[in-house]
């Protein structure tokens, strides 16, 4: 496991990372442009290719379901008021952007700035924004019965699979997810979201008809949701990650050590829209994504944070308990510290 020290993030970087918080009007709205134009023509092309080759049709959702992805990392910017100086203009866009993402954009902006103000932080509860990662102990302590169910929400199937699908398309449809306590406006923007969905839906429909639209709606959203979620999953779950008691846990280490440098290809770079340079983005969220690699490139010490590649990456799919003994993830085979088997 790296060592690590709170030296490893000197205050002079830290500083220097603001002079990239400053977002490009022009830049930001070209992304938006050619996003959201490529995505409708996109679209409009599957349309076509169903009456032709429905085969076709499945392999052009890909990229457009990349387009999609690629919205959704703006909508994020804009939850972090990052894409556009004016927080009207990001609060405009985001809900835009996440009635075609299937998003509500005040709760989910919320709850995923909790992610980051506890992301590595091994509370009570971990479920709130993020991926529930049990300890081998807290797993051990379970009943036979919660054990099946902790395995069943992790297996790749679910978690990239049926799971990431059921949350964007039916989970966040529900006001459950969005605490009392919190203000009306995340609740409302639930229902709203939610009623410009069946609205876009039915006018969409009714214009090409409903097996049509269902045909290319449908594989778009789940390719997305699954893209989506292996995104969210691989920043943070990877063997040497970063768990900490919260009496240890610092917010600059958990950024760097416990978010991942995805070094994707340049292409799928365009796609997730620089998300790969995610210890950046954590460790100042307010940076938009066109500017991510920029700031890496002149900031050597950010270059430290756990980096891996696309095929390398596919091993920290069945990764799913965090050993506090050795300080690493491991699969439910592994063996803990003590060398007894864990399942």
């Amino acid at each position: 496991m790296q060592t690590i020290t709170s030296s490893v993030v000197n205050f002079a970087s830290l500083e220097a990372m603001k002079s990239y918080c400053i977002p490009s009007a022009a830049r930001s709205t070209f992304q938006l442009v050619n996003s959201l134009a490529a995505y409708i023509a996109g679209w409009f092309l599957m349309l076509w290719l169903v009456d032709i080759n429905y085969g076709l049709a499945l392999i052009a959702a890909i990229p457009v379901s990349g387009f999609l992805v690629r919205l959704f990392i703006i909508f994020h910017d804009c939850g972090h008021g990052s894409f556009f100086r004016s927080r009207r203009a990001n609060a405009i866009v985001g809900s835009i952007i996440g009635v075609l993402t299937f998003t509500p954009y005040d709760g989910w902006r919320r709850r995923h700035a909790q992610h980051h103000a506890n992301t590595g932080k091994l509370v009570d509860d971990r479920s709130v924004g993020t991926i529930l990662t049990l300890t081998v102990k807290e797993y051990q302590a379970l009943t036979p019965w919660r054990r099946f169910l902790y395995r069943v929400y992790r297996h790749p199937l679910i978690q990239f699979g049926a799971g990431a699908i059921f949350h964007i398309v039916i989970g966040q449809r529900f006001p459950q997810q969005v605490p009392l306590s919190w203000r009306h406006i995340e609740r409302r923007s639930v229902f709203w979201t939610d009623f410009f969905i069946v609205a876009g839906s039915v006018a969409v429909a009714l214009l090409v008809g409903w097996r049509q639209f269902l045909l290319v709606q449908l594989p778009i959203m789940a390719v997305s949701a699954i893209v989506g979620n292996w995104l969210f999953f691989v920043q943070h779950n990877f063997e040497n990650a970063y768990w900490q008691d919260v009496r240890d846990w610092d917010y600059h280490e958990a950024s760097l050590f416990g978010s991942s440098h995805y070094d994707l290809p340049v292409v799928l770079r365009w796609f997730t829209g620089n998300i790969g340079f995610h210890h950046v983005h954590h460790l100042n969220s307010r940076i938009p994504n066109y500017r991510l690699k920029e700031c890496l490139d002149e900031n050597p010490d950010l270059q430290t944070a756990p980096r891996f590649g696309f095929w390398t990456s596919l091993r920290c799919a069945v990764l799913a308990l965090w050993d506090e003994d050795r300080g690493v993830l491991v699969r439910f085979r592994d063996l803990d510290a003590a060398g007894s088997k864990i399942a």
